[in-house]
C-alpha cells in the first residue's frame, strides 16, 4: 500500500513538474527580429568619397565628382537622386542579369545591402546641378515627346512619371532633370536594344522611339529644372 501511494505521488509530481515547464516556455515571448539599422547618410558619404581599401571599394567620387555631380557625360548626375532608385539599381548592377556593366558590377558586387542604403541617403540629400539643352533645333520636338509623348505611337508622355520639372517620384520613377543628354540617350537606346531589361515600361516605351526623338527628349530633359 505505501508503495503504491509512493509511486502514485512520485507520477503526480513529475507529471506536475512537466507541465509547469511546458507553461513556463509557453508564456516565453517570442524571439525580437533584429532591428534593420536605418540608412546613414555619413556612412554613405565617407563610402562615396573614400571607398573602403579593405574591402576593395573604390570612391564613388572619382567618376561621379564632388557630391554626385559628375563632370563628364560618361558618368550620370548622381545627386539628388531618389534613394530607392540608388539602391534598386546598385542591386541590378549587383545582379548583373538586367543591368549588365563590367565596371558598376564589379563595384557593387562588393556592397552589402547596408552600404547601397548609406549611399542611397547621402546622394538622396546632393543638390543637384543645373544642365542646359543644347540642341535649339530639336528643343521644341523634345519638349511635345516630354510633356506630351507620341500618340501615333503609343509613347506615353515623359512628364506622366517623371513629373513635369523632372524630379521623378520617389520609390518609383527617377530623378532625370539636368542629366547628361549623352547619358539619357545612351540608357534609351540601351533599353531599346534590350542590353538593358530592368524596367518593361521604359523597354516598352524605348523600343517604339526613333534615334531622332530619342535624342531630342534627351536634350530638352538636360534643360529641365
Amino acid at each position: 500500500m505505501r508503495q503504491t501511494i509512493s509511486v502514485t505521488l512520485k507520477t503526480l509530481l513529475i507529471t506536475l513538474g512537466l507541465s509547469f515547464a511546458v507553461a513556463s516556455f509557453a508564456a516565453e515571448p517570442p524571439a525580437k527580429a533584429p532591428t534593420k539599422a536605418a540608412p546613414d547618410a555619413a556612412k554613405g558619404e565617407a563610402l562615396y568619397n573614400s571607398g573602403d581599401a579593405k574591402r576593395g571599394v573604390v570612391a564613388c567620387v572619382s567618376c561621379h565628382g564632388s557630391g554626385g555631380n559628375s563632370g563628364a557625360a560618361a558618368y550620370p548626375k548622381l545627386a539628388g537622386q531618389h534613394a530607392s532608385y540608388i539602391v534598386k539599381q546598385l542591386k541590378d548592377y549587383k545582379g548583373a542579369k538586367d543591368r549588365p556593366n563590367a565596371i558598376m558590377g564589379a563595384f557593387a558586387a562588393l556592397l552589402s545591402d547596408e552600404d547601397m542604403a548609406d549611399l542611397g541617403a547621402y546622394l538622396e540629400k546632393q543638390t543637384p546641378g543645373v544642365g542646359t539643352a543644347k540642341n535649339k533645333a530639336t528643343i521644341e520636338l523634345g519638349q511635345k515627346i516630354y510633356r506630351g509623348g507620341i500618340a501615333s505611337k503609343s509613347v506615353a508622355a515623359c512628364a506622366g512619371c517623371h513629373s513635369p520639372n523632372g524630379s521623378g517620384i520617389p520609390a518609383q520613377y527617377p530623378r532625370i532633370s539636368g542629366q547628361w543628354p549623352e547619358y539619357t540617350e545612351a540608357q534609351l537606346i540601351a533599353y531599346r536594344s534590350g542590353e538593358r531589361k530592368n524596367s518593361v515600361q521604359m523597354s516598352a516605351i524605348a523600343s517604339r522611339m526613333s534615334d531622332v526623338e530619342i535624342k531630342a527628349v534627351a536634350d530638352y530633359i538636360a534643360g529641365l529644372r
